[in-house]
């Protein structure tokens, strides 16, 4: 594996062990800037207004925040992905609940919870949401941390032939280089992207 991808983030049980520690900044932007999206989009798409999804992405970092130093990584008992799916459920929950609070007695309500304990308000549904939305945020992730490490001429090359279907000659004419240059520019991103999936999809499992 290059020395690039190695840089890109820390693994997973590294940088949760860090997240221990209230005072490492940088591993809490790490943390937020991968997971944030991936909370709200999948909040949405339980049924939440965006107001009520905003709530659930910040109230669920909270929560992360406040019980991290009591979540253990071991992939064999509660991995990591199933432990933060249960931590939004609950969150999803409480919204759900809120919004009919005047029809509910208090004691309906569950009053004890587990760290690991899910909370399922649209069963099997909620959870391919999930998987879908996790998938989604995997690959953004992994070009985002691309993006940010690699020369920002090569991942334009790489974006204009890609993403934006230009033809290898059209993006070598406007940005001055040869088609061969294209060809390299895509090669070399596609393989950083795949390595940085692989890499992810191993500590976020």
């Amino acid at each position: 594996m290059s020395s690039e991808i190695e840089e890109l983030i820390p693994t997973r049980a590294t940088l949760l062990s860090r997240l221990k520690n209230w005072q490492d900044e940088a591993s809490w932007q790490d943390f937020f800037r991968t997971y944030e999206k991936l909370i709200f989009s999948f909040a949405l798409k339980s049924g939440l207004t965006e107001a009520e999804a905003k709530d659930v992405m910040q109230e669920t970092l909270v929560s992360v925040a406040r019980q991290i130093s009591g979540f253990v990584y071991d992939p064999a008992v509660c991995s990591f992905k199933t432990w933060l799916l249960n931590m939004v459920r609950w969150r999803i929950a409480d919204q759900f609940r809120k919004r009919h609070h005047g029809m509910m007695l208090a004691d309906e309500l569950p009053n004890t919870r587990t760290i690991n304990e899910p909370v399922d308000p649209a069963g099997q549904q909620l959870e391919a949401i999930w998987d879908e939305e996790w998938e989604k945020n995997l690959l953004a992730t992994a070009v985002s941390n691309v993006k940010r490490r690699i020369e920002p001429e090569k991942y334009q090359l790489f974006d204009f032939y890609v993403n934006k279907g230009w033809t290898p000659e059209r993006v070598a004419q406007s940005f001055g280089v040869t088609a061969n240059q294209v060809y390299l520019a895509k090669s070399r991103v596609e393989k950083l992207i795949k390595e940085e999936i692989f890499r992810i999809q191993t500590e976020m499992a």
